[in-house]
C-alpha cells in the first residue's frame, strides 16, 4: 500500500509524460540486471562512465537483448578511478551525453524490476541524472542479490556469519568469475547469481 502511494506521488511529479510507462504495473516475468562503472563512489559528485543492463526472462539471461552505454565526461577522470576500470576520458569521448544515455536506459528497462549487487549505489547514480531532469527517482522495484543470498544462507544455517562479498557469493554458488569492474561482466555475473538463487529457492 505504501509503495503504491509513493509510486502515485512520484508519477504526479513526472515532468515528461513520455516516461509515464515507468509507472505501469510489471505484469511480465522479466527483470533487468544492471551495473555502472563510475568516476568514484560518491553519488553526489561522481559520474557514470559506462552502464550495462541485461534482461532476464524467467530463468533465461537474454545476453542478446542487452544494453551497454558509454557516457562522455566533462571533467577529468581521476587516476585512482582509471586504475579500477581502465577507462580514460579519451575512451569515452565518442559516448552519449548523460541525458541521452539515461533516456536509452529508461526505455530499455521500462517498468521491469531492477536487479543488482550494491544496487542502492547504482540507482543513486542514475537518480543523480534523472531527478533534476524528470523530477522523479527510479520507481522500479529493487531486488538486491546480496539480500537474496543472505536469506538463502540464513535459511540453511541460522545465525551464521555470512560473507556477502561478490567473490564469495560467486564461489559459494559455483559460478564463474569473469573479472570485475567491467559493467557488462558485472551485470552478467549478477544476473547469474540471481537466476541461480531463484532456481535454488524453487528446489528447496
Amino acid at each position: 500500500m505504501i509503495r503504491r502511494w509513493i509510486r502515485n506521488y512520484q508519477k504526479r511529479q513526472l515532468k515528461d509524460a513520455n516516461f509515464a510507462f515507468l509507472f505501469d504495473d510489471a505484469l511480465t516475468d522479466e527483470v533487468v540486471c544492471f551495473d555502472c562503472e563510475t568516476t568514484g563512489l560518491n553519488p553526489k559528485k561522481d559520474k557514470i562512465i559506462t552502464l550495462s543492463a541485461i534482461k532476464i526472462r524467467g530463468n533465461q539471461i537474454l545476453t542478446s537483448d542487452a544494453l551497454t552505454l558509454k557516457i562522455q565526461q566533462q571533467a577529468q577522470i581521476n587516476e585512482e578511478s582509471i586504475k579500477v576500470h581502465h577507462i580514460r576520458n579519451m575512451d569515452a569521448q565518442d559516448g552519449m551525453t548523460e541525458q541521452q544515455a539515461m533516456s536509452a536506459f529508461l526505455n530499455f528497462i521500462g517498468h521491469r524490476p531492477l536487479v543488482g549487487y550494491y544496487l542502492e549505489f547504482d540507482r543513486a547514480m542514475v537518480n543523480q541524472v534523472i531527478k533534476p531532469w524528470l523530477g522523479i527517482s527510479l520507481p522500479n522495484q529493487a531486488i538486491e542479490v546480496s539480500e537474496l543470498y543472505y536469506d538463502f544462507k540464513e535459511d540453511l544455517i541460522p545465525q551464521k556469519m555470512i560473507d556477502l562479498s561478490f567473490q564469495a557469493i560467486l564461489k559459494e554458488l559455483q559460478l564463474p568469475n569473469l573479472g570485475q569492474h567491467d559493467a557488462f561482466s558485472d551485470a552478467l555475473m549478477t544476473a547469474l547469481i540471481y537466476v541461480k538463487l531463484q532456481g535454488l529457492k524453487k528446489t528447496r
